[in-house]
């Protein structure tokens, strides 16, 4: 695409409009940039010209810069220049937004001299979750707007903000209702006859109450506290600071130096990975096209638990039809009255509109009668872990499906080609792991057998985008990616609370490392039953070790089940899911520790870090040799946006790099000296690439290469 098809300059008498089209949400890209040049080079050069007016077309304004171009020479500089000759332009600069104007998007609007939006706009500073800052100019611009502590709050947050609230900080002068082109240049015309001249950003003063020291210690414990482990928001912190003492184009120049140090930060490598990660995920090689007249009209969901409510919600968020059929009235009945409750709870939150609720509910039918589910394009079967129950429900979904029905199961742990193995198509099942809550969480683990047909894949990755899903797709093989990795993650927690470490010193640990919630808080939160149930159904998986998952079993054994009724690693009161350290549960865990002739010692930090980790990213290096995920990518987005993996690690395959593998295989030798090797043998992969001074990221390109 030219240039001049992406910028151009449309004359409107007096009027200059720069309009420009870089499909498909405007980012800020080289090309953008020299169009931007182009036209601000001639619009310095033309007399005529009384006001310019800045806009762009398709579904958004600017949504940003360009992350890929991360990894190349910094451009901020470049950003810097460009920007500043729009606020220099001696003629009113109006800049109309409408759609979600972040990151770049909204700081070249900050150098513009008046803003406009169209109502429904939203505006954000979302650097710092990609652990680097607004580098080009929303530190030092958005200041001398709103004054420091609001743009601390929008930066650190991260959080967008409509046009209402950017009113009200006072960064956005009007809302234009109807059409956007129209009523910005209506507005322009009304600066020029109120004789509005340039309003230079650069050239105001920031107010020194919103710049007091307390504030800045108090943005910088919260910076602390939303993001441990992090450095990008207290960067922040420190630049807006700067921007309190220095003038623009000094404080513009500090921002670019030091959002050039945060780019080479661990955290920000992480951070950009993860994101391009889940971009790469949803690209599978030999599927056929998309095809409209396979796009998901009508669903339905088998099982009204709380799986299957959750899964229900999805679809009626996503404004498509869905049965949800239960065995018995009674659970249809709990099942429908939890969406109701669902939904009222994001009314009363306020991110629900009444009238919105009753659409949503109005999308869901309740059943007890397989016939209606003859006109789904896809079913969902989301019942217990039972292999029996399963296959007899697929039986039934063989008779009555329509004849291009993706059959789908959202099976954890069981192997799917058995179930398909009782349908007469099995081309058309394959495995849709939806992570509780459902319609919450953002994986999909989209599993195929050896016979799932390429379209019920494109269908079902397709179908994830409606549902607001992260895909990842899994070969078959017990727990797929995410709870096979999970096995030895968890086995090694619950061995070191036998051996006398305590669930807070656990769960807390790997907390302050980024793990969003420890794993003994994650069992509380899921019912240990479930975790127990698995384990009994699936124990010719696990290895002869009479120790294996032991404190699930002895708290199990005593009725602690966890958040369900008040009791499990921890205990919890009624309608309050904080943890309380509890002796009872302490005393249950020696008590089975005796038992098992396990001896009680101190664990340090690092010793629950390591034992934790290193079978997790171990785990997954046996995933990539086998071929169970396509690419060590997709592990990475499996644990980011299922398991609570920290985004600014990367991801294990991408932590396990950051670490460097001799470092991995250390340890695993190290324990495997230590405790036998049924639980710490290395991986093959692990030893091969140590051996050849190889990392995941130089393997699979040689692999890509070779392919």
């Amino acid at each position: 695409m030219s240039i001049a098809s992406i910028v151009r300059i449309e004359r409107d008498a007096e009027l200059a409009l720069v309009i420009v089209n870089n499909p498909p949400v405007n980012t800020i890209d080289a090309k953008v940039r020299a169009g931007l040049l182009e036209a601000v080079q001639q619009l310095q050069s033309d007399a005529s010209v009384r006001g310019v007016l800045l806009l762009c077309e398709g579904s958004t304004f600017f949504s940003g810069a360009d992350i890929g171009e991360f990894n190349g020479p910094p451009k901020e500089e470049e950003y810097r220049l460009l920007f500043n000759a729009y606020e220099s332009l001696k003629v009113p600069v109006v800049v109309a937004m409408h759609g979600t104007v972040l990151g770049g998007g909204f700081e070249i609007a900050l150098a513009c001299h008046y803003r406009v939006a169209a109502p429904g706009t939203r505006f954000g500073l979302p650097e710092v979750t990609l652990g680097i800052i607004p580098g080009a100019g929303g530190t030092q611009r958005l200041p001398r707007l709103i004054g420091a502590e609001q743009t601390l709050e929008l930066i650190v947050s991260a959080r967008p903000v409509d046009t209402n609230k950017a009113q009200e900080l006072g960064f956005l002068d009007a809302v234009i209702e109807g059409d956007l082109r129209a009523g910005a240049i209506a507005y322009l015309r009304e600066l020029l006859a109120k004789s509005k001249g340039v309003r230079r950003t650069g050239e105001m003063q920031i107010a020194p109450s919103s710049a007091s020291a307390e504030m800045f210690a108090q943005m910088e414990n919260k910076a602390r506290k939303l993001y441990p482990n992090r450095n990008a928001a207290l960067v922040a912190v420190d630049v807006v600071r700067a921007a309190t003492r220095l003038p623009l184009q000094e404080g513009l120049e500090y921002e670019t130096k030091r959002v050039n140090e945060c780019k080479e930060s661990a955290e920000s490598k992480g951070a950009v990975h993860a994101f391009f990660a889940e971009r790469e995920a949803r690209r599978i090689p030999g599927l056929p096209p998309a095809k409209a007249d396979k796009t998901v009209k009508r669903a339905a969901v088998i099982g009204a638990g709380t799986m299957g409510g959750g899964i229900a919600i999805c679809f009626a968020n996503a404004g498509i039809p869905v049965t949800l059929l239960d065995a018995a009235q009674a659970g249809l009945e709990r099942g429908l009255a939890t969406i109701d409750r669902t939904y009222q709870s994001m009314v009363d939150r306020g991110r629900l509109s009444a009238e919105d609720k009753q659409k949503r509910l109005a999308l869901i039918k309740g059943s007890l009668d397989y016939e209606d589910l003859r006109d789904a394009d896809v079913i969902i079967e989301a019942v217990f872990e039972n292999m029996d129950l399963k296959r007899e429900i697929f039986r039934k979904l063989d008779a009555i499906a329509g004849p291009d029905a993706v059959l789908a199961t959202n099976t954890s742990t069981l192997d799917i080609a058995q179930i398909a193995a009782v349908t007469r198509r099995p081309q058309d099942v394959i495995g849709m792991h939806f992570f509780s809550p459902a319609n919450v969480m953002p994986l999909l683990e989209v599993v195929r057998t050896e016979r799932t047909s390429p379209t019920t894949i494109r269908t079902v990755m397709d179908l994830a985008k409606p549902l607001r899903k992260t895909p990842v797709l899994a070969k078959v093989c017990y727990g797929f990616i995410g709870n096979r990795m999970m096995e030895g993650y968890a086995r090694e927690a619950e061995r070191m609370v036998l051996e006398g470490a305590t669930p807070r010193l656990i769960d807390s640990t790997l907390e302050e490392w980024g793990m969003a919630m420890g794993i003994l808080a994650v069992f509380d939160m899921a019912g240990i039953d479930i975790g127990v149930n698995v384990h009994i159904a699936n124990k010719h998986q696990f290895p002869p070790d009479p120790t294996y998952y032991q404190a699930d079993f002895a708290l199990h054994e005593a009725g602690r089940l966890g958040q369900k009724n008040g009791k499990g690693y921890y205990r919890y009161e009624s309608g309050n899911r904080s943890r309380i350290d509890d002796p009872e549960a302490l005393e249950i865990l020696r008590a089975r520790a005796r038992q098992l002739g396990i001896e009680q010692r101190e664990h340090s930090k690092q010793e629950i870090l390591e034992r934790c980790l290193y079978p997790l990213l171990n785990e997954g290096l046996r995933i990539l040799e086998e071929g169970i995920a396509l690419r060590a990518s997709d592990i990475d987005v499996v644990w980011t946006a299922g398991y609570g993996f920290p985004r600014f690690r990367g991801g294990p395959m991408f932590y396990a790099d950051t670490i460097g593998l001799p470092v991995l295989l250390e340890g695993m030798r190290k324990y495997e000296a230590l405790s036998g090797p049924m639980h710490w043998q290395p991986a093959k992969l692990l030893v091969q690439l140590v051996e050849q001074g190889s990392s995941i990221v130089q393997w699979e390109a040689k692999r890509g290469a070779v392919q």
